[in-house]
Order: structure tokens, then sequence, then C-alpha cells
């Protein structure tokens, strides 16, 4: 699209998380009018630590704020798996990083939205706006908040997440799909790591029925210490006793057992995880979804936020190059989806069919079954 088309583009971003706010900074920096609507009255960005990869932090170059994200994260040379015990299975470097010339950075989430928004014109962003419903006018759309605002916009960027109304309203009623598994997020001091913190890269523990992220936030001397294990309840936002959470690292090295015991369960972020079976169609004519709302994806591959990121910057490319929206938005998921479709089915290989039977006798591992264990 020409410069001037571009700078006369009013655009709605819904959803100020990952997606939202990396659209937004993406897409003002074509000149185009942006306002983000978020739903939330703060932002509070729960969980624990991400690898954002050299891709990604590629992005973040092109569009002038990597120092803002470097400030906040900490270099990762490569990333290891190994066996619940410690014995190695295999270490490899980040993908891309010699090529790109940046490396992967470890950041906790919170301080990543942070970093976001911070660099966000001010006043772009608009809280205590929760979708209620959205009119596609063909070259236009129209949203209403539940607060009574009405906003028109010549393209809606849908990053309202695995729940989306965006989603549901326009493109598919599918709901999200329960992986059969739970994670436990949690913050560490790097003096409460039992001497594994030894450099700034990622780990991953596997044991049987149980997965343990182990990655360093050493700028904020910090450790992320997740546990991911299989588990039958598909509840939201379940309740564990740290009985229950010792269980799942039996086995495992000592260390580990004791980091999950010395853990102050009222800091656990605890949730079932699901994701989302792939999405027909992305867009229409004024209308499209990235990040979750459009692949959300299980996290054993560490791809949400970067994918999410990725698709902000392919959405500013395809609007710089085509002749208008709707080619752009076609090109934009031309592009985009294949890459989505295979992360997500790739990272629902979490689990081998024995391990799957133990909690779920007679059903399949997740990548055998489209709609999840």
């Amino acid at each position: 699209m020409q410069p001037s088309d571009l700078k006369n583009l009013k655009i709605a971003v819904v959803g100020a998380g990952y997606g939202g706010a990396a659209a937004a900074k993406a897409l003002s920096l074509l000149g185009a009018t942006v306002d983000v609507y978020e739903q939330a009255s703060q932002i509070r960005e729960v969980g624990a630590g991400i690898g954002l990869r050299p891709s990604t932090m590629d992005r973040f170059r092109q569009w002038g704020i990597v120092d803002a994200i470097q400030k906040v994260s900490s270099a990762s040379d490569y990333f290891e798996i190994l066996t619940g015990t410690g014995d190695p299975i295999m270490q490899e470097p980040w993908p891309e990083a010699d090529t790109l010339g940046v490396t992967t950075h470890l950041i906790h989430r919170g301080d990543f939205i942070e970093a976001l928004l911070s660099v966000l014109p001010e006043g772009m962003v608009h809280l205590g706006h929760k979708l209620e419903n959205i009119e596609d006018k063909g070259d236009k759309s129209v949203l209403t908040f539940t607060n009574g605002v009405t906003v028109e916009a010549d393209l809606v960027v849908g990053a309202d997440g695995i729940k989306s109304v965006v989603r549901k309203a326009l493109f598919s009623d599918n709901e999200p799909v329960f992986s059969g598994e739970h994670a436990y997020r949690a913050v560490i001091d790097i003096e409460d790591a039992h001497g594994m913190a030894v450099d700034d890269n990622l780990r991953m523990y596997i044991g049987r029925g149980t997965k343990v992220y182990f990655l360093p936030l050493r700028h904020r001397g910090q450790v992320s210490f997740d546990i991911t294990a299989l588990c039958p309840d598909g509840t939201w936002s379940p309740n564990t006793a740290k009985d229950d959470l010792l269980k799942t690292v039996e086995g495992f090295d000592e260390r580990i057992v004791a980091i999950t015991r010395d853990l102050d369960m009222d800091t656990v972020n605890c949730r079932a995880v699901y994701d989302i079976d792939p999405v027909d169609t992305w867009h229409s004519d004024s209308v499209v979804l990235v990040g979750d709302a459009a692949h959300s994806m299980l996290h054993h591959q560490g791809q949400g936020a970067n994918s999410a990121i990725m698709d902000a910057g392919a959405l500013a490319d395809a609007l710089k190059e085509a002749g208008s929206v709707k080619e752009a938005l076609a090109s934009y998921q031309a592009v985009r989806k294949p890459v989505t479709d295979e992360l997500q089915r790739i990272s629902r290989q979490g689990w081998t069919e024995d391990e799957v039977n133990d909690v779920f006798p007679g059903q399949k591992p997740a990548s055998q079954n489209p709609q999840g264990v």
C-alpha cells in the first residue's frame, strides 16, 4: 500500500498482550493510526519465563526496540534436554543465531509485556474495554464494548487470546482443547536453585509423564522453574497441594525435588493447559487474527509468544507490500498459517502412548488425536 494510504488507515487492535502490543508497534511504524483496546483495567502478566528466539529479537531490532527488550532479559547460547536425573540427551545452539547475529533472550512474561507496552505512544492503549460485539461491514468493522464505547475501524486486529471473542464471532466457534496436562510455574531466587543455575541457558528435564523447564533469569537474580505433568483435571485454574506436586517429580534429580519441596504454593501459578485446533480462516476483508486468537498452541516448543511477534511482523510487511487491506490479509495468512499449523501439530507431540495411557486409559497421545487427549 502507498504511504499515504497507510497513513489514512485506522486500525483497532483488540487485546494488549504480546501479539496485540507487537502488532500495535509494527503497524504504527507504517504511519497508521492505531488504538489498542484491552479488557483488563490494569496489565498484570502472571506466569514465569519464556525464551525469545533469534527471529523474534531480529524483529525487535527492525522495529528499533531491541534495547528495551535486552535490558530486561538474559542472552542464552543454547538449550539442553536431559533425563529427569540429569543425564544429557541433546544440546544445541539456538537456530538462526549465527545467521541473524542475535541470540535467544530469556525473559519474564511480566517484564516482556511491560517492555512492549513501554514502546507504544502514550494514549494508544485503552484499558477497561471488554469487547461485546463485532460487526463486519466489509471494508470496515464496528466494535462495541461492554462499557458502551463504539469504535469503527478500517482494520480490526483480533489479538484477544485463546478465548478470542473476535474468532468466535466471525471465524470459528470451536472451543479450546484440553491437552491432558497441567503447568505449574514459579519464579525462585538463584540462591534457592540448589546450585543448578550454572549459566544462562535453558534446560528441560524429562521424566515419565513430567517435564521440568529450568530457565535462568540472571538479570533478575532469579530462575523460572516450570513443571508440566499429565493430569486428567481440565479445570482452568486447578488447586494443587504440595504433595501432589512432589509426586510429579518423583525419581528426578534430588535438586529438582528439593526445589519443588521448598516452593511456596501461594506463589505457584497452576493451570490446565489448552490449545485450539487449527482455524481454517483467519481474516475477512477488514478483520484479522494474530497470536493465540489465531493459533493457540501448547508450550512444548516454546513458540507461542514468538509466533505472535512473527505474526505482527508479517502483518505489517503484508500491508506495506500489498495493494489493499484485503490483499494484505490474504497474503499474511498465506505466509503465517502453514508455519503455525505445523507448530501446533509438533507441540501436541508431547507424550508417548504409554505415558498418556497411565493417566487416560485407552486414549492416544494428542499427536494422534486432533481433538487432544
